[in-house]
């Protein structure tokens, strides 16, 4: 298959995004202060929501990777050609 720059950018800057945004998520999630994420504020201690949302996170992030390197190789790809958009 062979994916267009337009398309390649935006895998690209989807996959950047992920990456920011989830990495933000889990340390925002590390630090909770409202008591979802740890009984009574103890990190030793994490609940139910801590763990599935760390495991969306995790997943997310690395679905994003993955779209990201789709991204990148194609761009490579499209380096190798001359411009035909």
């Amino acid at each position: 298959m062979k994916l267009s720059r337009r398309t390649s950018w935006f895998l690209t800057a989807f996959g950047v995004w992920s990456m920011i945004i989830w990495t933000t998520f889990v340390k925002n999630l590390w630090k909770d202060s409202g008591g979802q994420a740890f009984v009574d504020g103890d990190h030793g201690q994490p609940t139910a929501f801590f763990w599935i949302h760390l495991l969306l996170a995790a997943t997310s992030f690395a679905l994003g990777v993955a779209v990201g390197a789709v991204g990148v190789r194609g761009l490579r790809a499209a380096r190798r050609e001359p411009v035909a958009d």
